[in-house]
C-alpha cells in the first residue's frame, strides 16, 4: 500500500494546489492528513483546501489539529473523511486516528489530556494497525521544538512502546520534520505542507514500512 501523508496545511491553498499538481499522476492508495488544515479558522477555510485534495478522486482521511476550528471536525464528518477517534481499513491495513494535541501552555482549540488519548487509542487499535495522529510521541526527533524541548504526548509514547504499531504518522511540531523509531515502530512527521513538505510511505504485505520525505 502507498500512502501520501501530509500535515500542517494552515490554510495555505496555494501549497495544496501545488501538491495536487505534484501527485495527481502518482499511483497511491490513500491520502492521510495529520491535522491543522486551517490556521485557527473554521470549516469555510478547511473546505477550500480539502476540495482540491478530494478532486484527486482517491480515498482521503483526516484528523483535526489543535489549530482547527471546532466545526472543522463536523466538516470532516460530513465529508466522510473523519478519522478522529475512529478506525478504518484500506487494503487490509487498519488505520486508527486521533486529532488535536496534548495539553499546551497556549490553550489552543483542540487539546486533550493524555488519559483521553490513551483511552481512544486503546479502544480502537487492533494489532498491526497504523496510527494517524496530530501530536507526536514524547521524547523523539519528531516532537523537539526549536528551543530543544520535547513536547509530545507521553501517553502516545507509552502506547507505542506497548503495542508496537508498524507506523505512526504525526505533525504539530513544524521544525521537527523527520523519521524516528521506538522499538519496531517507525514514526514520521512529514513536515508542514505550508512549507512544501510531504511524505510518501510504502507498506508491503509483511507490513515493512519505507518512507520518503519531500
Amino acid at each position: 500500500m502507498r500512502i501520501i501523508a501530509i500535515t500542517d496545511i494552515h490554510g495555505n491553498e496555494n501549497k495544496v494546489k501545488w501538491l495536487v499538481e505534484k501527485i495527481k499522476d502518482e499511483k497511491f492508495d490513500v491520502l492521510l492528513i495529520a491535522g491543522d488544515i486551517t490556521h485557527f479558522k473554521g470549516r469555510n477555510s478547511a473546505e477550500k483546501s480539502l476540495k482540491y485534495l478530494l478532486e484527486l478522486k482517491k480515498p482521503v482521511y483526516a484528523v483535526m489539529g489543535n489549530c482547527d476550528g471546532r466545526d472543522v471536525l463536523d466538516l470532516l464528518e460530513e465529508l466522510g473523511i473523519n478519522l478522529h477517534d475512529k478506525r478504518i481499513e484500506i487494503n487490509g491495513i487498519g488505520i486508527v486516528g486521533f486529532g488535536g494535541s496534548n495539553i499546551t501552555p497556549f490553550s489552543t482549540i483542540w487539546e486533550f489530556h493524555d488519559d483521553e488519548i490513551w483511552e481512544s487509542l486503546n479502544k480502537n487499535y487492533r494489532d498491526g494497525d497504523i496510527l494517524l495522529m496530530h501530536v507526536p510521541p514524547y521524547k523523539t526527533k519528531v516532537d523537539k521544538t526549536f528551543t530543544g524541548l520535547h513536547v509530545g504526548s507521553k501517553a502516545l509514547r507509552k502506547f507505542i512502546e506497548e503495542k508496537q504499531p508498524p507506523l505512526v504518522i504525526c505533525g504539530h511540531i513544524h521544525e521537527a520534520r523527520g523519521v524516528d523509531e521506538i522499538g519496531k515502530t517507525l514514526i514520521v512527521n512529514p513536515g508542514p505542507l505550508f512549507r512544501g513538505h510531504y511524505a510518501v510511505i510504502d507498506i508491503n504485505e509483511g507490513k515493512k514500512v519505507s518512507i520518503t520525505l519531500y
